[in-house]
């Protein structure tokens, strides 16, 4: 019954929308030829539809965004703009924009409305064909454009999701079936340090590695974007992970161009490694439980690829791949009762009593310097309302938030806009001590680093116990000493406290070792996984999350995907049929 409702309403949508007529033209933002000071963010595409273009100008307007466009025909044009005020209430919104046609700026302020939805400009007379259409951002406060619609019947696009996809095809005469197809012997999709490390193992053995990431620079976390400096030992694969790491400098310090420039360099120097940046997955084709192709699509240009190869690497740590291919996967804390993760040697309970969909928090990072002077930065009180009193002149990996209502999935971009309000609001009540005014907002990543998601599940689920019993694996790839860090709200525990804060349980313990079976699909017969979606519960989560760890076990499987292609084999016959040349395999990586 609710499929046929979903149905009947996708129905009525495009049945009430009729086809566009031959005047009409669509621009979608993120195609702009110069985005000026916007920045694209494809975050959200599975949530809103497309990239967007974003002002993230930490308070500043940023420089116009422009391009050219082409009517079909000149006359008198509706215009549409589908946008959202991202701080919905009783302040003015925050990301008010214009939009300009041929240099001259419609009146109407953009960025309104409490959902994603089209915003109606304005008429104007469109009389030269080519024409130039420009983004004008009022506050520097990450104002955002979907994309601009331009008609002659005075009549919206659709705002169901669905209807608007199949919309946007229409217009754009694009079809999600991608019409280019490339071969490799394995695709990994995600280019943090797990991706970026199965890539260099299968790579150096002679694999033909395409390597999607979503991003222009690789590292995920750890890069200059996000600016999470790596954790964990090496284990057996130092000299990968070398090329890709970072230093430990503090978290959100430009420091974080450096290692990213080097992480760049050392990727590209492999000519066995197709670099796909700017690219991202958004479907795969399966049958009888094995993955035939990924599908992706450039996040500015729209241009599709499809991915084939005979092995597949979910390094997304959304676990994207395999849940699009319908691999199991689990979400959330266990109850204390599923895996017996009870309590530590000082009485902390590590999981609840009933399972419930709280994870580990994402976090946004931000970086101050001081000044000989005061720096200015206008009022925010639409930001202050989240911080609620909270002074700071600087973040670090507390900054942090998690809900049980919110899924880090599917409310990330209601959670990035939370951790903005949070930054914002902190830094101007700081303000209130005139030496803190002397201190200039310098950076803020609008990515959200996550540590937790969806945990694809494997032929091993690996557990706070596997920790703390010490179980040495037959099948042992990963090592790590570091402890297990388990984080939760401090609001959790002191109501008084702001939601936007964590803290952690931590577990200090010897070497503790991760299984080969926890980086392969337990039922998608061709699917390796490797960093934060590896096969594991809540609290297993906690220790080997951290970068150089998740390096390990991307590195473990791109060895296992060597075996794979030499044998003919899938990842589970690695350790059923070929486990001690595997093992020797990585050993020798010292």
């Amino acid at each position: 019954m609710k499929n046929q409702q979903l149905f009947l309403t996708w129905l009525l949508a495009i049945l009430s929308f009729s086809a566009p007529a031959q005047t009409d033209l669509l621009v979608e933002a993120e195609r702009f030829l110069d985005k000026g000071g916007w920045v694209t963010d494809p975050q959200f595409i599975e949530q809103m539809g497309s990239s967007y273009l974003m002002a993230h100008g930490l308070g500043l307007p940023v420089k116009d965004a422009s391009t050219e466009v082409r009517f079909k025909k000149k006359g008198d044009y509706h215009v549409w703009v589908r946008t959202r005020n991202w701080v919905p209430g009783k302040w003015d919104p925050p990301g008010r924009f214009q939009l300009s046609v041929n240099g001259k700026k419609f009146e109407k302020q953009l960025g309104i409305g409490p959902e994603w939805d089209w915003e109606y400009v304005g008429a104007i007379k469109i009389d030269q064909r080519k024409s130039q259409l420009g983004l004008h951002d009022l506050t520097g406060f990450n104002g955002r454009c979907d994309a601009i619609y331009f008609n002659q019947e005075k009549k919206a696009p659709p705002s169901e999701l669905e209807a608007l996809t199949n919309w946007r095809s229409t217009m754009l005469d694009e079809t999600t079936k991608p019409t280019k197809t490339k071969k490799y012997d394995l695709v990994i999709t995600g280019g943090g340090l797990a991706g970026c490390a199965a890539a260099i193992a299968a790579a150096e053995r002679g694999l033909k590695v395409a390597l999607i990431h979503d991003r222009p620079v690789l590292g995920g976390n750890a890069s200059s974007e996000i600016r999470v400096h790596t954790l964990g030992i090496y284990g057996k694969f130092e000299r990968i992970l070398k090329q890709i790491d970072t230093e430990h400098y503090p978290n959100g310090s430009a420091e974080a161009k450096k290692d990213q420039i080097r992480r760049d360099e050392n990727m590209k120097k492999y000519p066995n490694i197709d670099l796909h940046l700017n690219w991202r997955a958004y479907g795969v084709g399966e049958s009888n439980s094995t993955i035939e192709y990924v599908d992706a699509r450039h996040t500015s240009t729209g241009e599709r690829i499809r991915f084939k190869a005979p092995l597949f690497v979910d390094s997304t740590g959304d676990g994207w791949i395999g849940y699009w291919a319908g691999a199991d996967y689990s979400y959330g804390r266990e109850s204390v009762h599923q895996y017996g993760e009870a309590w530590d040697e000082w009485g902390e309970l590590w999981s609840p009593e009933e399972a419930d969909d709280f994870v580990m928090g994402s976090s946004v990072l931000w970086q101050t310097s001081k000044k000989e002077q005061e720096q200015p930065f206008p009022s925010v009180p639409w930001a202050c309302e989240i911080a609620d009193g909270h002074q700071a002149i600087a973040g670090e990996w507390y900054w942090e938030f998690s809900r049980n209502d919110l899924h880090q999935i599917h409310d990330g971009e209601e959670i990035r806009d939370h951790m903005l309000r949070a930054i914002f609001g902190s830094y101007s009540n700081a303000r209130i001590d005139p030496e803190n005014r002397k201190y200039r907002l310098d950076w803020v990543s609008y990515l959200l680093g996550k540590r937790e998601s969806r945990r694809l599940v494997g032929d091993h689920v690996f557990t706070f116990k596997d920790v703390t019993d010490q179980v040495k694996f037959p099948d042992g790839v990963v090592q790590e000493i570091r402890e297990v860090d388990v984080h939760f709200q401090q609001n959790l525990t002191d109501e008084n406290k702001p939601d936007f804060l964590s803290k952690a349980l931590f577990f200090h313990t010897d070497m503790y070792y991760i299984p080969y079976r926890s980086l392969y699909s337990k039922n998608i017969n061709n699917l390796f996984m490797a960093g934060r979606c590896f096969s594991c519960s809540h609290v297993g989560l906690g220790g080997p999350r951290v970068m150089r760890t998740t390096g390990q076990m991307g590195a473990a499987v791109g060895f296992a995907a060597v075996l794979c292609k030499k044998y003919k084999a899938n990842p589970r016959q690695i350790y059923t049929d070929h486990l001690e040349e595997y093992m020797q395999l990585i050993e020798a990586q010292q």
